[in-house]
């Protein structure tokens, strides 16, 4: 049951390119037709109604105030986005800046936890 369970939750994950190569591939492969598997696959989507929030797959990290700790945060902003000092200082000074664009969710709340640890103001988009 726990696979089920599993396979179900990986179903309700999938990306929307990753819906059409699995179209393709039941079409291809076993002859059932990607109308039927794109509604199958969006079923359980569709029933959400309003949290169109929860399907959002790619998020921007965005500095809104360095905060009482500036140095920390630029400290942390150049280790997280590999930048050197004057870049990570330059976004860090004209927040609110994006410091990340289109990263995971996961990783998104990682570095606004990071980045509010430090002291800063951050919001997700």
């Amino acid at each position: 049951m726990a696979d089920l369970k599993d396979f179900a939750e990986q179903l309700v994950n999938l990306t929307v390119k990753e819906v059409n190569e699995l179209a393709d591939i039941l079409k291809e492969e076993y002859g059932i037709e990607p109308a039927a598997a794109a509604v199958a696959v969006a079923g359980p989507a569709g029933g959400a109604g309003g949290d169109a929030g929860e399907e959002k797959t790619e998020f921007d990290v965005i500095l809104k105030a360095a905060g009482g700790s500036k140095l920390a945060v630029v400290k942390l902003v150049k280790e997280l986005t590999g930048l050197g000092l004057k870049e990570a200082k330059e976004i860090v000074d004209s927040a609110p800046k994006a410091v990340k664009e289109g990263v995971s969710k996961d990783e998104a709340e990682g570095l606004k936890k990071s980045l509010e640890e430090a002291g800063a103001e951050v919001e997700l988009k």
